[in-house]
């Protein structure tokens, strides 16, 4: 969990994750199929923040949101992702939460990849 002024507690920062940044391709059908691409290995805190079911056609659907948090890189933006040991979070918002360009917060939701 990050402090205040935006230090990172000892042992937070212990997942290993991999960026991934999206790449669209033609279908042949007139489309686009979007295939993923490992950009980077980063470390990082993940943080569950909340979990939600919602009417969905017939049924419920199921949205898990998290806060990740990892050192400052410049190429981190929303509608990527990271992949965590077979589960993925796509980014949602990305910002820096003590403005001193040391760490980014990224709110992603978990999603079935």
């Amino acid at each position: 969990m990050l402090s205040r002024r935006g230090a990172s507690a000892p042992g937070a920062i212990r997942y290993r994750l991999t960026l991934e940044k999206p790449a669209a391709s033609p279908d042949g059908g007139g489309g686009q199929s979007v295939a993923w691409a490992a950009v980077a290995a980063v470390w990082g805190e993940v943080v569950p923040l909340k979990a939600e079911e919602a009417a969905a056609g017939e049924g419920l659907a199921t949205r898990v949101t998290h806060r990740i948090v990892i050192r400052r890189r410049g190429d981190v933006a929303g509608g990527d992702r990271f992949r965590l040991d077979g589960r993925t979070f796509l980014l949602r918002a990305v910002h820096d939460p003590a403005e001193d360009g040391r760490f980014l917060a990224c709110l992603t939701e978990e999603t079935r990849a």
